[in-house]
């Protein structure tokens, strides 16, 4: 009797071992693989990388856009020289003049701070609620943006630096310095990928003519697709 209970526990533990090897060697496939993703918009096409080192808003991004639920969603609001946001499901068939930037998913993602991803231009961040209500700053489940920002001057950066109590590192101030960005909003704001094809599609849809509340005048739409491969890839 005490062999087969020996027995049993052998093959109890030798099954949980091996599922816990495969869903090991699927979490290290996930972190070593790349996932791009195209946004089409009326204004042109723009391609993000998803950063490995925020799985969890990576996950959640690309099953969003596997299920289709940012397709035909607005860049509803538009803010030149600072960012470009969208993702509200409201935003889908909003009639004109509608107040967008409420809607959500029924939950939020933790945040997933790295001092190594920060708010260049291109930078693709989650949106969340404020610290009053939010101060865990979770990201939404859903509303993003894409980083324009602008260039900064050293003696700027530094303004920034003694303002938010902390150094750039020689790659972000040359970053920032060059192509520019944002960084007054790093370490506040879950930054989880970037573009690496379409900066100028950025640029026109920054331009374009807002009404209250930010929302551009003439709707510009998104579809998302997850790629299988980019031309940036080996």
């Amino acid at each position: 009797m005490m062999t087969k209970k020996i027995s049993f526990l052998l093959v109890f533990l030798s099954f949980f071992f091996c599922v816990f090897a495969q869903k090991s060697d699927k979490q290290k496939k996930d972190n070593e693989k790349v996932y791009y993703v195209k946004i089409e918009t009326s204004m042109g096409d723009m391609v993000v990388k998803l950063y490995n080192e925020t799985p969890n808003h990576r996950d959640n991004f690309i099953k969003l856009v596997e299920d289709g639920t940012y397709n035909d969603l607005l860049f509803h609001r538009v803010i030149s020289k600072f960012m470009i946001q969208g993702g509200d499901p409201n935003s889908r068939n909003a009639k004109p003049g509608q107040m967008l930037g409420d809607g959500g998913l029924q939950y939020t993602i933790p945040a997933e701070f790295n001092p190594a991803l920060y708010h260049k231009k291109g930078a693709l961040a989650a949106a969340r609620q404020s610290d009053q209500v939010n101060p865990k700053k979770e990201s939404s489940s859903c509303q993003f943006y894409i980083v324009q920002g602008e260039v900064w001057t050293a003696d700027r950066l530094k303004m920034v630096e003694q303002r938010m109590g902390k150094s750039f590192t020689p790659e972000q101030v040359e970053a920032y310095a060059t192509i520019g960005g944002t960084p007054f909003l790093d370490g506040d704001y879950t930054v989880f990928g970037e573009v690496v094809e379409g900066l100028e599609v950025i640029d026109k849809i920054a331009a374009v003519q807002c009404g209250p509340m930010d929302r551009p005048v003439e709707d510009v739409k998104m579809k998302m697709t997850v790629l299988k491969k980019w031309k940036g890839t080996k």
